[in-house]
């Protein structure tokens, strides 16, 4: 009985262990989550492909039309001379093709086209948009759990202050003013570290969401917090910008869509020529009560070609054409005003990146100084060269250097994403789809 007992509490620990377990997740694995898991991504790619089933030449217009139809009609006559029965039977194919209308075949055909890749880049902008959010959101999470393990070791000094001058006390050698002070003091951290706690799971929850996860998991995060500077070239990064944007592609999208827009406007100057043709087959029945049954049979078939040109509508089409060619300046003037304010902002996020790389070297020479620092203030301290007071204000001091060296790590990794996203790289960069 003690030996099974025995066991049953082994198998409860682990149970409850298990049931505490963490799940590991690294930056990639977020990423693919929530690009598998994203409402609005489903939503666009199934726009995306309706965009490519409608890029089509017969959706344009190229292929002639073919219609069947057959027809049935039946009739009972009875009046006073005789009683007859009649049936008609009739089935006919018509095709009705516009072999020229002033090349609008091609301009549609062109315009589904870049409708197709419009829809692509708005795919596209939305998976940069996606993977930007999980890397912000992924780090902040890491963020928060180094603040906590931070507020946890000042938490662990000010409880061996407390715990020494409460010893100290016992043996007379500290006053009741000292101890308080210090218990003061461990009781803040304590409550930081209790405020941090909630911070946390509220990242990681935040993470959760991002990922679309219907039941939130308690995950293991397994990547590096870490900042890794690289040298850019404004230049190339202006190059690279201009060539991978996804918004602005599609600012160059829409400019070709406006482009075709003036072409239409004047295809509808030129005349349009089609052709109809088919052939009806008919059959009629009839059935006499004296005279018997009788059939007739006739067919008929017909091709025509029509050239039709528009005289005069009214200025209506001269109208369509001066609006069309307004609203491609106006894009035009609209793609400008773009590439500069996208020049603009990237010029900022770069400058902000130069500075928070040396921000963040400072805040590592000044983090091992305030850890150097707290180390000789520590032994001081135990040995009594110091006050309690004064290894306090170093104990604050390492805190703060620690959480600007953390919080300039989490800026830099902003920053470089934000460039990432600018210059239209980020996806090479995080390939997790």
């Amino acid at each position: 009985m003690i030996k099974f007992r025995y066991i049953l509490l082994v198998l409860l620990v682990l149970t409850s262990f298990a049931g505490k377990a963490q799940d590991p997740l690294s930056l990639m694995d977020a990423i693919r989550i929530a690009l598998e898991n994203n409402y609005d991504l489903q939503i666009t790619k199934n726009d995306q492909q309706i965009a490519t089933i409608r890029n089509n030449w017969g959706t344009a217009g190229r292929y002639p039309y073919i219609n069947f139809t057959a027809d049935s009609r039946n009739a009972t006559n009875k009046n006073n001379s005789e009683d007859y029965v009649q049936n008609q039977f009739s089935a006919g194919a018509a095709v009705s093709w516009t072999i020229f209308d002033g090349f609008a075949v091609r301009i549609n055909k062109e315009k589904y086209e870049q409708l197709e890749e419009l829809s692509k880049q708005n795919t596209a902008i939305l998976i940069e948009s996606t993977i930007q959010s999980v890397i912000l959101a992924y780090y902040s999470v890491l963020l928060e759990e180094k603040k906590l393990n931070l507020y946890k070791e000042v938490m662990q000094l000010s409880e061996d202050r407390f715990r020494r001058a409460e010893h100290k006390k016992d043996f007379g050698s500290a006053a009741s003013y000292e101890v308080l002070q210090a218990q003061n003091a461990y009781l803040s951290d304590k409550a930081s570290m209790l405020a941090q706690e909630v911070a946390c799971k509220n990242a990681l929850r935040d993470l959760n969401f991002l990922m679309a996860l219907k039941e939130p998991r308690n995950y293991s995060l397994t990547s590096d917090f870490t900042a890794i500077p690289q040298e850019y070239s404004l230049t190339d990064l202006s190059m690279q910008m201009e060539s991978n944007n996804k918004g602005l592609k599609n600012q160059y999208i829409n400019q070709t869509l406006l482009k075709n827009a003036v072409a239409l406007a004047k295809s509808e100057f030129s005349p349009s020529f089609t052709f109809a043709g088919g052939s009806t087959l008919a059959s009629n029945r009839s059935d006499y009560e004296t005279r018997g049954e009788s059939w007739t049979n006739s067919a008929n078939f017909y091709g025509n070609f029509t050239l039709s040109f528009n005289l005069f509508s009214g200025g209506n089409r001269k109208r369509a054409l001066q609006i069309a060619r307004i609203e491609q300046e106006s894009g035009q003037v609209g793609l400008e005003q773009m590439k500069h304010e996208l020049n603009n902002q990237l010029a900022n996020v770069f400058e902000f990146y130069l500075v928070r790389k040396e921000l963040l070297k400072v805040a590592s020479e000044n983090l091992a100084a305030a850890e150097l620092n707290l180390q000789i203030s520590k032994e001081k301290f135990e040995s009594g060269a110091i006050n309690s007071f004064n290894y306090r204000d170093v104990q604050n001091l390492y805190l703060q250097a620690a959480q600007r060296k953390l919080e300039s790590i989490y800026s830099f990794i902003d920053t470089q994403t934000s460039l990432l996203r600018l210059t239209g790289t980020i996806i090479q960069q995080y390939p997790a789809q």
